[in-house]
C-alpha cells in the first residue's frame, strides 16, 4: 500500500512515517495543504492520510480539489477537530473516514486496511440503481428523480447507494456506519440520523411518494409503497 500523509507537524509526521513504513508501506509525505493538493493529483497512492489545519490550504479544500479531479482515492482525515460538525463537513469535503487526535496508531491502521480493502474490490457490478421514479447512475455519480436531477454530496450518494442496493430490506444505523462509513460510531453520535435526514430532503420532501422510511427501533427502509 503506497499512503500520502499531509501533516505539518514533523514530529507526529515522522512517527507516522516510521509505524507505518514498518508494516512495509510506502509513504511520502506533504507538509502542507498545496503540497498535499499537488502530490494527490500527480501521483499515484492507494490512501491519503490528511490533517485539517494545514498551511497554505486547509484539509477541507485540498479534498474537495481532489474530488473535483474525480479522484477516488480514500482520504482519511487526521485532526483534533473532533466536533458533530467538523465531522460533517469532513465527510461532505470528500473524506471517506475521520479520525480524531490523540490517536492509537493500531486504529489507524485499522482504519487503512479498511479503506484500502473497499477500494481495491474492484468495480461495481451495477451501473445504474432505480426504484420508482428515482434513478441512480453509478459511473456519472449522477442522481435523477422523476427527470428532475439531485445534488448529493460525496456522503450522500455513499448513502443512498447504499439504501437503493438494500432496497425493500431494513438497514440498521450500525449496518449503516459499517458499510457507508466502514467504522463503528460510538452509540451517542448521530451522525447517521443527520445524514438521512439530509438525504430525504433531497429524496423525498418534494415528491408525494416518499421511498426513505423509518422503521421505529430497527433503522431505515427503501421502498416504494
Amino acid at each position: 500500500m503506497k499512503i500520502l500523509v499531509v501533516e505539518d507537524e514533523p514530529k507526529l509526521a515522522a512517527y507516522v512515517k516510521k509505524g507505518l513504513e514498518e508494516q512495509t508501506y510506502e509513504v511520502e509525505i506533504a507538509y502542507d495543504g498545496a503540497m498535499g493538493k499537488r502530490m494527490a493529483l500527480s501521483g499515484h497512492y492507494d490512501v491519503i492520510v490528511m490533517d485539517v489545519n494545514l498551511p497554505h490550504m486547509n484539509g477541507f479544500d485540498v479534498a474537495k480539489a481532489i474530488r473535483e479531479e474525480k479522484s477516488k482515492t480514500p482520504i482519511l482525515m487526521l485532526t483534533a477537530l473532533g466536533t458533530m460538525e467538523d465531522k460533517l463537513t469532513g465527510f461532505d469535503s470528500g473524506a471517506d473516514d475521520y479520525l480524531v487526535k490523540p490517536f492509537e496508531f493500531r486504529e489507524l491502521l485499522a482504519r487503512l486496511r479498511a479503506l484500502h480493502k473497499r477500494s481495491s474490490e474492484g468495480p461495481i457490478q451495477a451501473n445504474y440503481l432505480k426504484i420508482a421514479d428515482l434513478e441512480v447512475n453509478l459511473d456519472e455519480k449522477t442522481v435523477k428523480r422523476a427527470g428532475r436531477k439531485l445534488d448529493l454530496t460525496a456522503k450522500e450518494f455513499s448513502l443512498l447507494e447504499y439504501f437503493m442496493r438494500n432496497k425493500g430490506r431494513v438497514v440498521s444505523r450500525v449496518d449503516i456506519a459499517e458499510k457507508v462509513w466502514e467504522i463503528n460510531f460510538d452509540t451517542g453520535t448521530n451522525v447517521i440520523d443527520v445524514y438521512v435526514n439530509f438525504l430525504r430532503k433531497k429524496v423525498d420532501k418534494d415528491f408525494p411518494v416518499k421511498l426513505i422510511h423509518t422503521v421505529v427501533g430497527m433503522g431505515y427502509i427503501l421502498k416504494e409503497e
